[in-house]
């Protein structure tokens, strides 16, 4: 079987595999964000908060992603949960990172003129502060995008949906009929993904960041 014969053969497993895969990483970038933003908004006025959020995303970065995932399978099986909660831990860092040296670097000149126009403390940070942080903090969800789209690969250890699945069925009977093209699938694929995803990530920065700051 040619690599060809193989793709129109499975092209249907394929697609689904492909749609879970993005899936998985979008909706994890996703919560991801809304977490790492979450806690930024806390920690960026403290140095002392600051430095732990550091410390954690430096060293959350430094664990093996198939050993957290293996680690997942005790108190959550196999399947999607532990698969989620994984690239959700990955897909944070990142974006933690980048969303604390963004809030932490707007101007204090312009919080203070807002506050001095009697906006809350809500209507300061969604209005003044997170526009101007946004574009770091996008940057560092295209970096965490392109990262998981990796790590939830991996994630098809655990039974996990995407594209892993076909990298680990290859891999497993190494030498039989279709085990290389289905480790090239797998692989390609998840390659297309990335860029996939990354190209919206770049529209969306042009779409939700103000002219003036780009």
């Amino acid at each position: 079987m040619d690599f060809g014969e193989f793709l129109s053969s499975r092209s249907s497993e394929i697609l689904f595999a492909a749609a879970q895969h993005f899936s998985l990483v979008a909706q994890s970038v996703v919560l991801a964000t809304v977490i790492a933003v979450a806690i930024a908004a806390l920690v960026h006025r403290s140095s002392l908060g600051r430095a732990a959020a550091n410390s954690v995303s430096a060293v959350g970065l430094t664990i093996p992603s198939f050993a957290l995932i293996g680690l997942m399978v005790a108190p959550f099986g196999f399947g999607v949960k532990p698969a989620v909660i994984v690239v959700v831990f990955f897909a944070a860092l990142p974006i933690l990172r980048n969303a604390i040296v963004g809030l932490a670097g707007v101007d204090p000149a312009l919080v203070e003129s807002a506050r001095g126009l009697g906006m809350s403390r809500l209507g300061i940070f969604f209005r003044v502060e997170l526009p101007l942080a946004w574009p770091v903090i996008l940057s560092g969800v295209r970096v965490s995008a392109q990262m998981v789209m990796g790590v939830a690969a991996v994630a098809a250890y655990v039974l996990g949906p995407g594209l892993g699945g076909f990298i680990f069925q290859g891999l497993s009977r190494l030498g039989g009929a279709g085990a290389i093209e289905s480790v090239v699938t797998g692989t390609v694929g998840v390659i297309l993904l990335a860029l996939i995803l990354d190209l919206l990530l770049l529209g969306l920065g042009r779409l939700t960041t103000s002219k003036g700051i780009r």
